[in-house]
């Protein structure tokens, strides 16, 4: 029996027969974690439409307020980082540490720089009073926008939809940079290569989630 775990590659768990069932377990595991993200998000959407269905035109008139540069910035920067997560799991593959790591790194850069524009887009709502719930209080001029002129009925739960789907979304983008800080500690150590890269995979597909969630949330919110 010693002799048998012996021959096991360092990252097998004892309990795996092989790296393939043990890759299989861990996609199979992330596949399940994913849909219970698809299930918190799809209860957002269906309060977002329903309350769009209720009030649209002060909805549409909310959306006035947003951004859609910085929103279509975000976008891109995600769909950037999207790729250069695709490009690391092909590189780890490829046993090419090096584009592993560089692409870590790019894709960590990419996520910070969308939560640093989502700072500068919630900065200016806040500056003119404009919070989610029952701190909604908009006020002020700014590039001749009259913030007053928004203080409608039922503008608040827009803004309160906005903050709080775009909030979470920006905290499981917080996690992402966590855990590709992980991998790329891992990376730059050597734990990966063709013969094992599931955590680089499994994380690429938190953050293809990431992504395809805000690719909802950006037309629905700022342009729609």
């Amino acid at each position: 029996m010693a002799h048998e775990h012996s021959n096991h590659p360092a990252h097998l768990h004892h309990h795996f027969v092989s790296s393939e069932q043990q890759f299989d377990a861990a996609k199979m595991g992330m596949w399940l974690f994913l849909v219970t993200e698809i299930l918190l998000f799809s209860g957002l959407f269906v309060a977002y439409t329903v309350y769009r269905v209720w009030h649209p035109e002060v909805f549409a008139q909310s959306a006035e307020l947003l951004s859609w540069r910085m929103g279509g910035l975000n976008t891109i920067v995600l769909l950037a980082s999207s790729f250069t997560v695709a490009l690391g799991i092909h590189f780890a593959q490829k046993d090419n540490k090096k584009a592993l790591v560089i692409n870590l790194v790019l894709t960590f850069l990419l996520a910070l720089t969308f939560l640093v524009v989502k700072y500068f887009e919630y900065s200016s709502k806040f500056e003119h009073g404009i919070f989610p719930g029952a701190n909604f209080a908009p006020h002020g001029i700014s590039h001749g926008v009259d913030y007053a002129a928004y203080n409608v009925p039922f503008a608040a739960q827009f803004f309160s939809i906005y903050f709080v789907m775009t909030g979470i979304h920006g905290f499981h983008v917080l996690v992402g940079m966590g855990l590709f800080t992980w991998i790329t500690i891992r990376a730059i150590r050597g734990d990966f290569s063709s013969e094992y890269y599931t955590p680089v995979e499994i994380c690429g597909l938190y953050w293809h989630l990431v992504d395809i969630i805000w690719i909802f949330l950006f037309p629905l919110l700022y342009l729609i």
